[in-house]
């Protein structure tokens, strides 16, 4: 069955370009030659990545040869395949009916970026094709840096650094800082230590992410903008670019009798935007700290396909005990998604005392790594197969009942 050659080379004739000829190869299950035996042509070109699952809605899938191509593997190689675009390949097919990408492709992102906006349903058959053997899922490993943060904020950004450098050579592609990690958490130090972005905090971080080629999450730091401070999370890529910055959504005001109070609200405004950037491995949302106990904040990022939530946090004696891990594991498990908490180093000399216990939990709620109370550093492996078997098994964005209910943002 060409039908999809047929597509793409429908593509290419509107693109201009001279249409290929297609070249069937047999992949085996465990890596098997070409019909044509090991000293074919057919066998030394790469060969495609299997899909997870095959599309009921292929021509060839019932009967026979229907099966046979489920048990090998039968896969067509198109030559000059780069030449289309995704939007080429999808708009180009005659193929109507569509079906999801199987769950088993990841990270999703490699494939909304290149979809004509407003795709949520795609021509399997074609898009599959075109980017499977680019969707594989990846591990990476997170770094988590619980950071004593002291009065001197010279000091606190030469040992964040430091500690960035460390983390980069344990092998680290992404890598957190703590809620104000520039300076002491108080509503009274916010207004002494904000500085505007860019600024000589964030220019440090910049500089450290590109030396190191990795991400950097820069915890929080106060920030003043247009005469209003916000509690400020910006993150760079590896070549040292802002690439997002998120200002805490919900402001820590609460009072719990006896215990503690705290009003965020004094000094600080709150911000409007949800933040999430794009890596190799997968879509990261951020949320700091007090965002977290809100859970359409998480859905929204899981909707948006978040694979990754990273809150920069620092709860406290009274709050850390009761809700640290709990919230955790509740919006992991609710999203299917990692959840990573960086906190700042336990100085119970403060006037405010973190809570520490910085945690990656796992798309199932396990708690995969918990730091201790002092200053170091926390590694995961995060494991993208793994978040996509736990969809697949539970999947809950499937059975939704968004006819009876429904998480929408307001903004973009």
């Amino acid at each position: 069955m060409l039908h999809k050659q047929r597509a793409i080379n429908r593509c290419l004739r509107r693109a201009g370009k001279k249409t290929p000829s297609p070249r069937i190869q047999r992949v085996r299950r465990r890596g098997g030659a070409g019909r044509g035996g090991g000293g074919s042509s057919d066998a030394a070109a790469p060969p495609l990545a299997a899909p997870a699952r095959w599309p009921t809605n292929l021509r060839s899938g019932s009967g026979a040869g229907g099966a046979s191509r489920q048990s090998h593997g039968r896969l067509p190689l198109y030559l000059q395949l780069d030449q289309c675009s995704v939007s080429q390949l999808v708009t180009g097919t005659s193929r109507r009916r569509a079906c999801p990408l199987p769950m088993g492709l990841l990270p999703q992102l490699t494939v909304e970026q290149r979809l004509p906006k407003g795709f949520h349903l795609l021509r399997w058959e074609v898009l599959s094709i075109w980017t499977g053997d680019r969707l594989e899922a990846r591990a990476f490993r997170l770094a988590l840096i619980q950071l004593h943060v002291s009065s001197v904020k010279s000091d606190n950004l030469a040992r964040a650094c430091g500690l960035i450098w460390e983390a980069a050579k344990q092998g680290a592609k992404i890598v957190s800082l703590p809620e104000c990690f520039n300076s002491p958490y108080g509503t009274k130090y916010f207004p002494e230590y904000a500085e505007k972005i860019p600024g000589d905090s964030t220019q440090k971080l910049s500089e450290v992410a590109k030396e190191c080629g990795i991400y950097v999450i820069g915890g929080s730091i106060p920030e003043e903008d247009a005469g209003k401070l916000y509690n400020t999370c910006a993150v760079f890529g590896p070549d040292g670019t802002l690439l997002v910055k998120h200002r805490k959504l919900h402001l820590f005001d609460i009072d719990v009798p006896g215990k503690i109070t705290f009003q965020e609200s004094k000094t600080l405004s709150p911000g409007d935007s949800f933040s999430t950037f794009d890596t190799p491995y997968c879509r990261v949302g951020l949320g700091i700290c007090y965002d977290i106990r809100f859970a359409e904040l998480a859905q929204i990022y899981a909707q948006r396909g978040c694979q990754l939530l990273v809150y920069p946090a620092a709860f406290n004696l009274t709050t850390g005990p009761a809700h640290w891990e709990l919230l955790q594991r509740g919006r992991a498990v609710d999203n299917q998604v990692y959840v990573a908490t960086a906190s700042p180093a336990r100085d119970d000399k403060a006037s405010y005392v973190a809570w520490g216990h910085s945690t990656v939990v796992s798309p199932w709620g396990e708690v995969i790594v918990k730091a201790g109370t002092e200053e170091m550093i926390v590694y995961s492996d995060i494991d993208l197969k793994k978040l996509a078997e736990i969809r697949q098994q539970i999947p809950i964005f499937s059975q939704k009942r968004s006819d009876l209910y429904a998480v929408e943002a307001k903004k973009p």
